[in-house]
């Protein structure tokens, strides 16, 4: 068995970074590292670049090759239209790779990032973390049981707050659009662990009529149908519709009905709620997906196995994904997903 594994970090722009630093660092049977080649310059900004490295007391790579000379797994957490170009050098390197959502916002770069793992032998998944969460699994555990009969039709949400936070996630040159790229991918990869066929059709509509001060460029608001294979049809509700003053940053849930029964999972709403004087209060609890999506990938490099979300699902998500783009683009129109 693999020990004393050496783990790296590759970007900070993604929000999440900093959770899955922190937690990674945490383990005594891992070292970590961090390299934020495209992080801004200046030192007013502490969540990105060496300044992140030194508060969290991880090392510092000062490029993006230096890190990949010197780990054997990265997770991925740059800006979605830089995520081809370091996972592909990552794969080069000889590096297993997770790979924040979307795994790319093109589908002929999603194939090639999954073609180049498989033909290294090496471990690429996407974080996809809902698929940790309890109740997914007894979900796809009674269905696969047959308690709920043949699924019909599956109701997703992810609603959330628009991430303003970071400004590249309304730039279409780096994130490859908004809400639809943002959210889509999550409903999807749990409906795509629970049918484990393909779909076939996309047709979304979306609009930029929430959260324009300041204007975006991207769409804030979508919903998407999917129709697969076995006749199911999912309709996804992807937009950025959680008001700047909830309590916390949204949720997903997912309504799965079947011929013998219907469930609903709402994962994220484990919280003891109130308010207090400074608003509205939200306190989670419950399994932290994120560290558990962590470990099972730590599992999956050291062969005890299998990723949880594997680049060839993430690349089904990015095929419904940049079908809902194309359909959403031309006012609705039903677009056929690309095979492959």
């Amino acid at each position: 068995m693999m020990s004393g594994l050496r783990f790296g970090v590759l970007s900070a722009a993604h929000g999440h970074a900093i959770g899955y630093l922190r937690y990674l660092a945490s383990r005594d049977d891992l070292s970590v590292m961090l390299a934020d080649p495209d992080a801004p310059g200046g030192d007013d900004n502490r969540r990105r670049g060496r300044g992140l490295a030194e508060d969290l007391g991880v090392r510092w790579a000062d490029s993006a090759e230096e890190l990949l000379e010197t780990v054997d797994a990265v997770v991925v957490c740059s800006e979605n239209a830089r995520h081809h170009g370091h996972v592909m050098a990552a794969l080069k390197a000889g590096c297993h790779v997770l790979c924040e959502k979307p795994l790319a916002i093109d589908v002929d770069d999603a194939q090639e990032m999954v073609a180049a793992a498989a033909e290294a032998g090496l471990v690429l998944g996407v974080a996809h973390p809902v698929r940790q969460a309890p109740a997914y699994r007894h979900l796809v555990a009674r269905a696969g049981a047959g308690q709920i009969g043949s699924l019909l039709s599956v109701l997703g949400t992810n609603n959330g707050m628009l991430p303003r936070d970071a400004d590249w996630f309304v730039r279409a040159d780096l994130s490859g659009g908004g809400a639809l790229v943002d959210h889509v991918v999550h409903c999807a990869d749990l409906v795509d662990g629970l049918l484990g066929v393909p779909a076939q059709r996309v047709r979304a509509v979306s609009n930029r009529i929430l959260e324009q001060s300041p204007p975006t460029e991207v769409e804030t608001g979508a919903v998407v149908t999917v129709e697969y294979e076995s006749g199911v049809i999912a309709t996804i509700d992807c937009s950025w519709s959680q008001p700047p003053s909830a309590p916390t940053w949204g949720g997903l849930s997912l309504d799965v009905i079947g011929t013998s029964g219907r469930v609903r999972i709402d994962p994220f709403n484990l919280h003891v709620g109130g308010h207090a004087a400074g608003g509205p209060q939200w306190w989670a609890y419950g399994a932290d997906l994120d560290t558990a999506m962590l470990d099972n990938f730590v599992e999956a490099v050291r062969g005890e196995g299998e990723v949880a979300s594997s680049g060839a699902a993430g690349l089904r998500c990015v095929q419904i994904m940049c079908a809902a783009l194309e359909s959403a683009a031309s006012g609705g129109r039903v677009v056929e997903v690309e095979a492959g």
